[in-house]
């Protein structure tokens, strides 16, 4: 075993709705990453902010003299949104994933949508409200505006964490005032399709991997690929997923080009939804789930890569990256 192994803190937890999936991020992260090689530490920040490495209670200053890189396994507000990226910077110490403002955008649905239409990607139409609007007035005016059904979302936060589709007036204002707990609300037209989605992995050398797409059919009792959906085990996964070879082709495009519009570093997942005719992105995830039930995992075993190499290529980028 080599003397000389890079000390790696796989920081997992925050305080985001997404706190249990990124446990399990961080679980797997920690199982699978070589021993050989890295000094794995396990650092979980809990919901209220207190910080513990290998169990024991700890400071973030103290972790980082104890660390040569950081492995980001959080998802959701915090650790995906830019502020753990600033802290982490303002300590010098090398991260995996995207930078702050890069995290910043691709975590702000709306942002990332203007980055994503300003490419030439197909986007829903759609309008963002805030968390303190009068939601039965403006779902009045947005019923008139777009019609239904519409989908629902927070603007920021990921895992499909209070998204809904609205049918009707009613459901609208229920929708919004549910997704107004999370912040500022998104209302997008609904498109009809099938769901899929592209990871992107950087090469280090300015190109980009670009993984195969996976097709995502929720279960028949399942309007939505929604949390539940995404991790009960009902949602059939299939990868290749079951595209036209032209769509195929498009989806891969539109991935590598969503994840240069924001800046996204190291490795991203983008969301599609594909009509016979176009494709259109919903959105990036700049670090999306790594657990057993996820999909970059899914794509990444479909083009014999294991999940060993990908957290040493990721981690190598990082520590590249210094």
């Amino acid at each position: 075993m080599s003397l000389h192994r890079k000390r790696v803190a796989v920081v997992r937890g925050g305080p985001s709705a997404e706190y249990s999936v990124s446990l399990k991020t961080g679980e797997a992260v920690l199982r699978h990453l070589n021993r050989e090689k890295y000094q794995p530490h396990d650092v979980v920040l809990t919901r209220d902010g207190v910080w513990y490495i290998n169990g024991v209670r700890s400071t973030f200053a103290d972790i980082a003299q104890h660390s040569d890189v950081i492995f980001n396994a959080m998802h959701g507000e915090f650790g995906e949104d830019g502020k753990a990226q600033q802290l982490f910077q303002s300590f010098g110490i090398p991260y995996t994933g995207s930078d702050a403002v890069a995290s910043a955008i691709g975590m702000h649905k709306g942002l990332a949508k203007e980055r994503f239409a300003d490419a030439g990607l197909k986007v829903a139409r759609g309008e963002v409200i805030p968390r303190d609007a009068e939601m039965s007035g403006v779902a009045y005016h947005l019923a008139q505006d777009m019609g239904f059904p519409l989908i629902v979302k927070p603007v920021t936060g990921g895992s499909s964490v209070a998204t809904r589709i609205a049918r009707n007036e009613t459901d609208l204002v229920i929708a919004m005032d549910a997704a107004a707990k999370y912040g500022d609300v998104l209302v997008e037209e609904y498109i009809e399709g099938k769901e899929g989605t592209c990871a992107v992995v950087d090469t280090g050398d300015g190109e980009h991997f670009v993984l195969y797409p996976i097709e995502i059919r929720p279960h028949a009792s399942k309007e939505l690929f929604d949390f539940d959906a995404k991790y009960d085990g009902s949602s059939e996964e299939i990868c290749p997923g079951n595209f036209t070879l032209a769509m195929m082709s498009r989806m891969r495009d539109a991935a590598s080009l969503a994840h240069r519009a924001i800046g996204a570093r190291h490795y991203s997942r983008s969301d599609f939804i594909v009509t016979p005719s176009d494709v259109y992105i919903l959105e990036i995830n700049t670090l999306p789930g790594l657990t057993d039930s996820s999909l970059l995992p899914k794509a990444l075993e479909a083009s014999n890569v294991s999940m060993s190499e990908f957290l040493e290529h990721v981690i190598e980028l990082a520590l590249r990256g210094k």
